[in-house]
């Protein structure tokens, strides 16, 4: 007797079932059988998982029996499968018919590889073509693609079953003649199952019948979702979850009991009258005998570059490589250099000995196909910066020679394994070279790679919590105690917390949630696409893989493997990293505009010993350089003293947790406070560069080589094992290391312990020099650009951020270094940010129109090309004429004059703002005169229509266009209600609020010193305790927080007068938290107190006649019109008042001057609202 479960569902049926592959074969083997079916609902996405781990077991299984032949174990056999959905319609026909069920289910086996090629077909067919409400797939899909293929007609949900339900055999029975005609008798069975569902009872006799009348077998499963009886309960828990109601519902989806992992004896007693229908799943599991080749190393499915030459792959890449040598060395070191030649013809014969020519000329090939096209790509990433290979065919542009980076880190003989080489692009161009790839090979042989979200540690209990009904509060009460993060586990959490153990064991509540949070962690929630993994295949990849797409409901989706990226290593597939750096396209931008002043310059090219760029490193003036702006790395790099670009590699390798604690010596010993400490002279030569720390992965296998005769694949072995801390094989090594110390330097057995000790601490710290170096030269490009063209660089910033709340700390930024950014403007302003010579000579900033709220990129390109083409506007009315309505709409032109995008036309805002709508419907006629071929009279005059006159309008409140300009561009430009405090609340000692979302975990601990205005007070009280709190809004030059004061710190505030006034400069110590809803930060304000002596806000003088009448002009917005309309406006209101005029330029700075006694005026209303623009 035996028995095989043909009906499985693991957790890749998502959010309905939570079977783990894993514990799926180990239960199998508790209960003696041999073999199981995996049939997910509409996806394969368990099956190269499946069969990876039933591979995993049957080595350890082979492995006893060879020392055990006596007690032989049966090795596994998985069955692959899957539950379609099957519509009673075409593909093509996306609607419900009035009487019919949407879909249907069928499971399908596969019988041999034939099946399972058909089974990925059909499988993909239903995910890119036939998604409706599920991924379904219609009769003509299963004849076209049925060969090798075992039908079962389903569960309770089959097509034979649905007839039955409704008392209609006759329509059952076509079903299964239907079914019949496709796959034949000997390739179908009738479905029997009992989860005790009056349905599934009902519907067992007809079934019977119909099978016994066309001598159709029988066949008896269990619809598993889970392994134990034990598990129901919570895995209505996790249907909960999936369809978001709460366990009290009345109404919702419930599973029997029975929907477990049956033993034999249990399934037994199921159907007692049918003895043949349980001997078929024996004979079913005989007949399924499918094998996907699974081997990480192996190149067959890899497309085949064809050179142009006609040339093998071998010789044209060696033609390339020697090409490239003297290209990047010069022909006479290329031709003499004997080293040089040496480990270029080492690497090429690994290459082609593991058989990688074509993944080299692939890469290569869009790489530079990318560079032709004017798409910035990075100088390298991760280990690849290791190949001279590499560096010869320009898809890594730094030199492995001269930083010593080794290639056995990159490309190991000794442990073969395909080589991965992760590619950085421009982000705004990236789909571009996608896009060629794709062209190149074949639309559907170039898909995007899945990714399976999983339920985490803190996630799983926020949702059992809410399912069990319990409050926002409660839930918090026990999330709050487990951190975030990558490797966080509930096991973990509790036995590092004991305030966690005490809530969990003394609370009922929370022991329940504890309880059903341990068994659905880990479990797969969702699917999502990977950022950058792009798989290329020598075929159409639904050949190998199944297909799905990123979004479902959207036909034109991205296609995307049903295989995440260790199943697509596994599966033999060609992976590639297409990833976005935003880096390299601020770089690009901003190197476009140095070629306005410096024709030719190029980023890549400069000097790399340039003692300004290292200067402003050391001062710590790194805000923008990539990887190196963070307030950590800011002192480390005053700290340190960087000289040169091998320090910059040091500290992107060295600023990471753990490595960090060899810092201090590191600096000790390079000021020459200390020595380094060398077990052996050899050290030197390996970790001498770095102060007597072995920082790099490429040192340990450096120091293996030279001190005990390692070959560098032998010592990238030594190093990951160091790593692994794997105990046994660690033995081996040292027991090797010490042998090799004596054979190769006579180094006795006590030094060479204490050396691989050494050596073994820093392993596990050591990090990649290859990607340090890479990275490296992008952060001292950077800080190159920042210290030569800073409002080059600060342009290509600002165009690169998609927040204002970042732009506004960016304008910070330019401001402390006394760069002014002009505010936007229709006929000045470009799509990005882009420098602007000033009337002074001076290069500012001036504002992309693309920045600005509801401003998109495609409204801002169609004003700037008009303007480009035919002049600049003359006035809101030419805008309007000039610029057809279907590419701008009215709130646009409402949020460009509120932003003051047109307060060159010498008018107030509010009297712009007042005229749109008549200039729109004057334009209007006008758009619709040119669309029916009538001239209108101001095509004829070549003048703008004059829009009939107005009732003059005084100026919006000050504080409402400044509020106005903060919220749409991130930036105040006419003032800035913060000005009196410029030099007080922006000096280093405060944090700018402006940087809270880029900090990280490690970064938030402690307390910080802020500053800033008050811009909101709420005032509430706590439900709980009745206690008042305050909710504050702070605001200072780089962006604004709320911030929250509780107790003490609020009662104290609350006792002095006017600290929690709006408008009050405050400072005080905040702790910062991540927010777990909102994902961002929280701050707690400690210790609030005024600063700068009060509000700041000045006392006026009530009853006071004015001793003199005050105008200010902003040297960004106003011009020599302004002047001689005050001029004008001054003269008409004659009187004994002088006049103060002052200048403001966006730095703040200030210049006040007395108009002469001729300029004297007699102030009205009337002169007020004339000058309101100027107030």
């Amino acid at each position: 007797m035996a028995f095989t479960h043909l009906h499985v569902h693991t957790e890749y049926s998502l959010l309905d079932a939570m079977i783990h592959t894993k514990d799926l074969i180990k239960k199998c083997v508790e209960l003696g059988m041999n073999s199981v079916a995996v049939t997910d609902h509409g996806n394969v996405f368990a099956a190269i998982e499946f069969m990876v781990n039933v591979k995993k077991h049957n080595k350890n299984v082979l492995a006893w029996n060879k020392e055990h032949p006596d007690e032989p174990k049966p090795v596994f056999k998985p069955i692959l499968g899957c539950e379609v959905y099957v519509a009673p319609t075409p593909l093509d026909v996306k609607k419900q018919i009035p009487g019919r069920n949407k879909y249907c289910h069928l499971v399908l086996l596969c019988e041999n590889n034939i099946g399972w090629e058909n089974l990925i077909k059909i499988v993909s067919r239903g995910h890119l073509d036939g998604f409706y409400y599920k991924p379904r797939i219609d009769y003509d899909t299963l004849r076209e693609f049925s060969e090798g293929l075992i039908c079962l007609t389903g569960c309770v949900s089959g097509p034979m079953q649905e007839w039955i339900l409704k008392d209609e055999p006759e329509k059952a029975e076509e079903e299964l003649l239907k079914l019949v005609d496709i796959y034949g008798k000997n390739n179908l069975f009738v479905e029997l199952q009992d989860h005790e569902l009056e349905d599934e009872r009902r519907c067992t006799p007809e079934l019977v019948r119909l099978a016994r009348k066309h001598d159709i077998p029988l066949v008896v499963t269990n619809d598993a979702h889970f392994l134990n009886e034990s598990d129901h309960d919570a895995h209505d828990i996790f249907i909960c979850v999936g369809t978001g109601n709460k366990r009290m519902d009345g109404k919702r989806m419930r599973y029997p009991r029975s929907v477990y992992f049956k033993s034999e004896e249990e399934m037994r007693q199921l159907f007692p009258e049918y003895p043949d229908a349980y001997e078929n799943t024996n004979i079913i599991a005989e007949r399924c005998n499918t094998s996907i080749k699974l081997d990480s190393t192996s190149t067959e499915r890899y497309p085949e570059f064809a050179p142009e030459d006609g040339s093998t792959r071998e010789e044209y890449l060696r033609k390339v490589c020697y090409e490239g040598l003297a290209e990047r060395y010069g022909k006479e070191r290329a031709e003499n250099d004997k080293e040089l030649r040496a480990r270029l013809d080492y690497e090429l014969s690994i290459i082609n000995q593991l058989r990688f020519p074509s993944y080299f000329l692939i890469t290569a090939d869009f790489i530079n196909w990318a560079k032709d096209h004017d798409i910035p790509v990075g100088p390298g990433r991760g280990s690849a910066a290791g190949s001279l290979v590499a560096y010869c065919m320009k898809i890594t542009n730094i030199d492995p020679y001269a930083f010593n980076l080794i290639f056995e880190r990159f490309l190991n003989p000794e442990r073969v394994s395909p080589p991965d080489i992760d590619i950085d692009f421009c982000q705004s161009r990236r789909p571009e070279v996608i896009e060629y790839v794709r062209r190149k090979y074949g639309e559907r042989a170039v898909t995007h790679i899945i990714t399976y979200g999983t339920m985490g540690a803190k996630s799983v209990i926020k949702d059992v919590a809410r399912v069990l009904d319990l409050s926002y509060a409660d839930s918090d009460k026990i999330a709050k105690l487990i951190e975030s993060g990558p490797g966080v586990t509930l096991e973990k959490s509790y036995a590092a917390n004991e305030d966690l153990r005490t809530l969990v064991e003394q609370d009922d509540t929370y022991n329940e949630v504890w309880k059903y949070a341990l068994k659905l962690e880990g479990t797969i929630r969702n699917v999502g696409m990977h950022a950058a993994g792009v798989v290329i295949g020598d075929r159409p990849l639904d050949e190998y893989v199944a297909l799905t797409r990123d979004d479902l409901s959207n036909p034109h989706g991205e296609v995307v493997a049903q295989c995440d990226m260790g199943a697509i290593y596994n599966a033999g597939l060609l992976k590639m990293d297409f990833l976005g750096l935003k880096t390299l396209t601020v770089m690009k931008d901003a190197e476009n505009y140095v070629r306005d002043r410096v024709p030719g310059f190029r980023y890549d090219a400069v000097d790399i010993c340039d003692a300004e760029t290292y200067a402003l490193l050391n001062r710590g003036d790194t805000m923008g350089v990539f990887q190196l702006e963070s307030g950590g790395m800011v002192d480390t790099c005053r700290r340190y003293g960087i000289d040169n670009i091998e320090d910059i590699i040091a500290l992107l390798a060295l600023y990471r947790p753990g490595a960090m604690q060899f810092m201090d010596d590191m600096i000790a010993v390079k000021k020459g406070l200390k020595q380094a400490e060398y077990e052996h002279p050899l050290l030197e030569t390996v970790s001498g560069l770095t102060y007597g720390v072995m920082i790099y992965q490429e040192q340990v296998q450096a120091a293996a080589k030279l001190l005990a005769g390692y070959t560098l694949g032998g010592a990238d072995l030594l190093r990951r094992a160091m790593g692994h801390k794997d105990m046994q094989e660690m033995a081996e090594q040292r027991r090797r290391f010490v042998k090799g110390c004596w054979d190769v330097n006579q180094i006795d057995e006590a030094t060479a312990n204490a050396i691989f000790d050494k050596i073994q601490k820093f392993a596990g710290y050591g990090f990649n020099k290859s990607h340090s170096a890479c990275y490296g030269h992008i952060s001292y490009w950077t800080a190159y650009l920042k210290a030569h063209y800073p409002v080059e660089f600060l342009c290509g910033l600002m165009s690169n951020e998609s927040t204002n709340e970042k732009i506004g700390v960016f304008i910070q930024e330019a401001n402390r270094m006394g760069i002014e950014v002009l505010g936007p403007c229709v006929n000045h302003s470009a799509v990005k940010f882009r420098p602007e010579t000033m009337p002074n000579g001076h290069l500012a900033v001036r504002f992309g129109l693309a920045s600005v709220k509801s401003m998109s990129s495609e409204t801002v390109k169609v004003i700037v090309e008009e303007r480009e083409k035919n002049g600049p506007y003359k006035s809101l009315e030419d805008f309007c004429y000039r610029i057809p309505p279907q590419n701008v709409r009215r709130n646009q032109i409402e949020v460009l004059v509120q932003c003051g995008a047109f307060d060159w036309m010498h008018v107030c805002r509010a009297q712009i703002f007042d005229s749109i709508e008549q200039c729109l419907n004057g334009a209007a006629t006008v758009h619709k005169d040119n669309e029916v071929g009538q001239m209108a009279l101001f095509d004829m005059t070549s003048s703008a229509v004059v829009p009939e006159q107005q009732a003059v309008l005084q100026e919006w409140p000050k504080e409402k266009r400044l509020d106005e300009e903060k919220f749409l561009t991130g930036a105040y430009f006419t003032g800035n209600p913060l000005d009196s405090m410029r030099g007080i609340i922006d000096t280093p000692k405060y944090l700018p609020i402006g940087t809270l979302p880029d900090l990280t975990g490690e970064e938030i601990r402690g307390s910080k010193d802020m500053a800033g205005m008050l811009r909101a007070v709420a005032i509430k009280v706590s439900k709980n305790s009745g206690q008042k709190f305050a909710i504050i809004t702070v605001e200072d030059f780089t962006g604004s927080t709320e911030a929250l004061l509780w107790g003490d710190s609020y009662n104290k505030a609350a006792e002095q007068e006017g600290l929690l006034e709006i408008g009050s400069f405050v400072q005080f110590r905040a702790r910062i938290s991540e927010d777990e809803k909102t994902g961002g930060k929280k701050v707690s304000a400690n210790n609030l107190e005024l600063i700068g002596g009060g509000n700041g806000t000045p006392k006026r003088r009530g009853g006071k006649a004015p001793q003199f009448y005050s105008i200010t002009l902003n040297t960004a917005r106003h011009d020599a019109g302004d002047i001689a309309l005050i001029k004008e406006i001054l003269q008409k209101y004659p009187g004994k008042v002088p006049v103060h005029m002052t200048f403001r330029n966006s730095l703040g700075n200030r210049m006040t001057m007395e108009l002469g006694s001729r300029y004297c005026v007699a102030p009205c209303p009337k002169l007020n609202e004339e000058l309101s623009l100027y107030s």
